[in-house]
């Protein structure tokens, strides 16, 4: 029977979760179930029960209903987070409940499963949510790295570190060369699904006549030439993380499906009658402004809103010329070794005021070439080929911005400087720039800053 307030379970080995529903029914299944996993469960049926519940024992994961009789889901998700940051909680939603899912993973909530219950994803979600991996731990990331020290870069690994502990989606905007995949990559590897697949799709090279099958898959004789059954992109990434590169390029009828699957987290293969679970995490990406792609209607509004859950923006390279010399020591290594070439200063300053319209993918062709043009063992300015007037000082970090790209770049980085110093607390930020409060929250919405 399910532990009820008052009563408590022997603690031994057992890994323990909170249950908190006001549905007795729904309590004794998730307790079950939970029970022939190996775990032990507590279970609540209010806030206040839950809340007393936290504060006896530790627990390794949360699942919580949206509606109890004294609050609300996301009043745990927020308790939670603010006292117990290292348990994961999850929200069941009622069924077709977009909009909770979505405000629940905003709200810090680890995932969400749909009413009813379904007791294989209920399994599914459980066991990710149980393999998260220490945050104060280095993952295995291998020789994946972001280099930098700027305050830009700063913020954006300790960005990824608190996404790797969700299942929300996440959207990563920011220009071409930016490091995009690179960090999707990083939020996979510390992620609970680090053990399963990461799948790399490019939405812009897949023809608009195959990708429902590409994506879904297809049964044997679904249409001429499928000889056998075959998995989908879905299907390959189950249990691991499917990255959508340049999603904007999706045509309006696949982005109808896209949705579907990601709302019901079930696929169905084309040929096939019946739909097939999946277990997978969405993270996409664009160089476009994905905002202006609905504004303009080549995007659907409401996959925006499922897909931009959480935004991770890359900075370009001309907004931390800072991190252009290790950048530069650190692909020189990568790319050459110990016979890695020397720059001189003067090439290296050449490189901090070039305004790197292909980011850090051109910085690496650059060296490449330079190093294949270079008479010795030392690169001059001349072996980069840079034009004379996309380096020279008063071009520093702007390359073909408007003013108010100039403006907003300089804004961004005084703020980054300062969130970094105050250690996040927007509050003591805005009193260290000398704005309000107020002013300060709409600053960071208007430049997109988490």
């Amino acid at each position: 029977m399910p532990v009820t307030r008052g009563e408590r379970r022997p603690r031994g080995e057992l890994n323990r979760v909170l249950v908190i529903d006001d549905e007795r029914d729904i309590r004794e299944l998730i307790d079950l179930t939970l029970s022939r996993m190996g775990l032990a469960a507590a279970c609540a049926g209010t806030v206040a029960e839950a809340k007393d519940l936290l504060a006896e024992d530790d627990f390794q994961l949360c699942l919580t209903d949206m509606r109890l009789p004294d609050g609300n889901g996301l009043d745990i998700v927020r308790f939670v987070a603010e006292h117990y940051p290292r348990t994961p909680v999850a929200v069941i939603t009622a069924y077709g409940s977009a909009e909770n899912a979505v405000a629940a993973l905003k709200a810090g909530a680890f995932d969400y499963l749909a009413k009813p219950v379904g007791l294989e994803q209920l399994r599914a979600l459980v066991s990710s949510a149980l393999r998260l991996p220490d945050s104060d731990k280095s993952p295995a990331d291998g020789a994946m790295t972001l280099t930098g020290e700027s305050p830009a870069m700063t913020l954006v690994r300790e960005m990824i570190v608190k996404l790797a502990r969700s299942q929300a989606p996440i959207y990563i905007s920011g220009e071409s060369g930016s490091g995009k995949e690179l960090a999707a990559r990083l939020i996979h590897s510390r992620s609970a699904r680090n053990s399963g697949s990461f799948t790399p799709v490019n939405c812009g090279a897949i023809p608009e006549n195959l990708m429902e099958s590409e994506f879904f898959g297809y049964r044997k004789g679904a249409f001429t030439g499928a000889d056998s059954d075959r998995d989908g992109f879905f299907q390959a990434a189950s249990g691991g993380t499917l990255f959508l590169d340049e999603v904007a390029d999706l045509p309006l009828a696949m982005q109808v499906k896209l949705l579907r699957a990601i709302q019901e987290k079930r696929v169905r293969k084309v040929g096939s009658t019946t739909e097939e679970p999946v277990d997978v995490r969405i993270i996409c990406a664009t160089h476009k402004n994905l905002r202006e792609c609905v504004d303009k209607g080549s995007f659907r509004q409401d996959l925006y809103y499922r897909l931009n859950v959480i935004e991770l923006r890359m900075p370009p390279l001309r907004e931390r010329p800072e991190d252009i010399p290790p950048l530069v020591e650190s692909i020189c290594l990568r790319l050459f070794g110990q016979a890695a070439p020397r720059l001189s200063a003067q090439a290296l300053k050449a490189l901090q005021t070039y305004p790197f319209p292909g980011n850090v993918r051109e910085l690496e062709n650059i060296l490449e070439r330079a190093t294949a043009l270079s008479a010795n063992d030392v690169i001059e300015t001349d072996d980069l080929h840079l034009s004379p007037e996309d380096v020279s000082d008063e071009n520093v970090g702007r390359g073909s911005e408007t003013l108010d790209d100039y403006l907003n770049r300089l804004e961004r980085h005084a703020i980054l400087e300062a969130l970094q110093s105050t250690e996040g607390n927007r509050t003591a930020a805005a009193r260290l720039l000398g704005v309000t409060f107020r002013s300060m929250r709409y600053r960071l919405e208007r430049l997109g800053i988490e």
